[in-house]
């Protein structure tokens, strides 16, 4: 500010003693005004980038470590914040009037004459409800035409999701997708407070989707609310669950024929049962968003190792067989035509097995969703004889 203040005032006084000589000097000298205030701004842009430039690494890494900068505020405050802004951007949080008639909606539903009544959950987008989805669903009905499956899921709570669902409920099937009121659900539970802490960003929900972890801890409360059979929407009922009661399967044995580890994709349990809520006193006690499996498989396990034989429990667990006969890795052969001659026997061993044995198939979507049925596979066979649409089978 100095040099321009210095050159006008030279340049000014030199207009005023010079006022009566030629105009081509007081041109000359207007240019040169001109001149010295446009290369003042040039220098003055160039500062302020240079400036900017120095501070951007700073800004950048705070950035990421907190997710946003706020000037001014403490480190507890930009933790808080930077939770906040990893929570998921679903409306899973939110209450209105569909959470406030989650509970009068459920019970309505649940007081048809049910033959069975299930629960799955469902927190992605309406239109990721897919074709396997569908047929899974179908599967449901094909062994309980009497059954009834409510969805929770504020997605398909809607005229898309009603859309979706209208092709089975034209054909009489009792299945409703339902906003959950989580704030409901785990009221007097042990993760209430654990679910406020998320919701107020006092809780890190780690780098696992939440949506996956909220599903697990749905599931639990909802058996704990309601009671009945919750299924995850990658399963395939093969036979009636009616004559099952407050049972877990296991996902794997030992040489001794002991479980080493169990899953959460199926679940049997009356309402109130001391087993759900020892699950949902884990969940909130051990919580980590930042390991897989840590808050579903891995800790129902953790607690049935804990109670198992103890009194006051009293459920099953089924073996490998009835949910999980195909695992993780072997379950790309069901959706493959069988091509190499070891394929086919292990192929007729296992639908024979299926058929005789098993309640139900896990597809482990997590490792199977990119998969295509193949017209004369298992998997195909399989879902051709469990559906009542039957609508794209080769295509899921």
């Amino acid at each position: 500010m100095t040099f321009k203040r210095v050159v006008s005032h030279e340049i000014f006084g030199h207009r005023l003693v010079s006022r009566s000589k030629s105009p081509v000097i007081s041109i000359v000298l207007f240019s040169l005004l001109i001149f010295f205030m446009f290369a003042y701004s040039i220098i003055s842009n160039m500062s302020l980038q240079s400036a900017a430039f120095t501070v951007l690494p700073i800004s950048f890494t705070i950035s990421t470590q907190w997710n946003m900068i706020v000037e001014g505020d403490s480190e507890n405050d930009q933790f808080h914040r930077g939770i906040r802004r990893k929570l998921p951007e679903n409306e899973i949080f939110r209450s209105d009037e569909l959470t406030e008639k989650f509970h009068g909606r459920v019970q309505e539903f649940f007081n048809h004459k049910c033959e069975v009544q299930f629960f799955m959950t469902w927190i992605s987008t309406a239109e990721s409800f897919g074709t396997r989805e569908i047929l899974a669903v179908e599967s449901v009905f094909k062994a309980h035409p009497h059954g009834c499956l409510m969805i929770l899921s504020r997605t398909l709570d809607s005229a898309q999701g009603h859309m979706i669902l209208k092709p089975l409920l034209d054909r009489g099937f009792k299945v409703q997708a339902v906003t959950p009121d989580l704030p409901f659900l785990l009221k007097n539970t042990p993760a209430e407070a654990w679910f406020n802490d998320i919701k107020s960003g006092e809780k890190d929900p780690g780098g696992i989707p939440l949506a996956q972890n909220l599903s697990n801890l749905m599931r639990l409360a909802a058996l704990y609310k309601y009671g009945g059979v919750y299924l995850d929407t990658d399963f395939i009922v093969l036979k009636s669950f009616k004559g099952l009661k407050n049972t877990i399967g296991a996902q794997s044995i030992n040489s001794a024929k002991n479980w080493t580890r169990l899953n959460n994709a199926v679940l049997v349990f009356d309402m109130n049962h001391p087993l759900l809520y020892k699950f949902i006193e884990e969940f909130a006690l051990t919580f980590d968003g930042n390991k897989w499996g840590h808050n579903g498989p891995y800790m129902v396990s953790r607690v049935v190792h804990r109670v198992e034989g103890r009194p006051g429990y009293n459920f099953t667990i089924l073996p490998p067989v009835a949910f999980y006969p195909v695992d993780w890795i072997k379950i790309v052969h069901l959706f493959k035509v069988p091509s190499q001659q070891a394929v086919p026997k292990w192929f007729e061993a296992k639908l024979q097995e299926l058929n005789e044995k098993s309640y139900g198939l896990h597809l482990w979507n997590k490792q199977s969703s990119k998969l295509m049925v193949e017209e004369g596979s298992a998997m195909g066979k399989l879902l051709s004889e469990h559906c009542v649409l039957c609508n794209q089978i080769y295509s899921s």
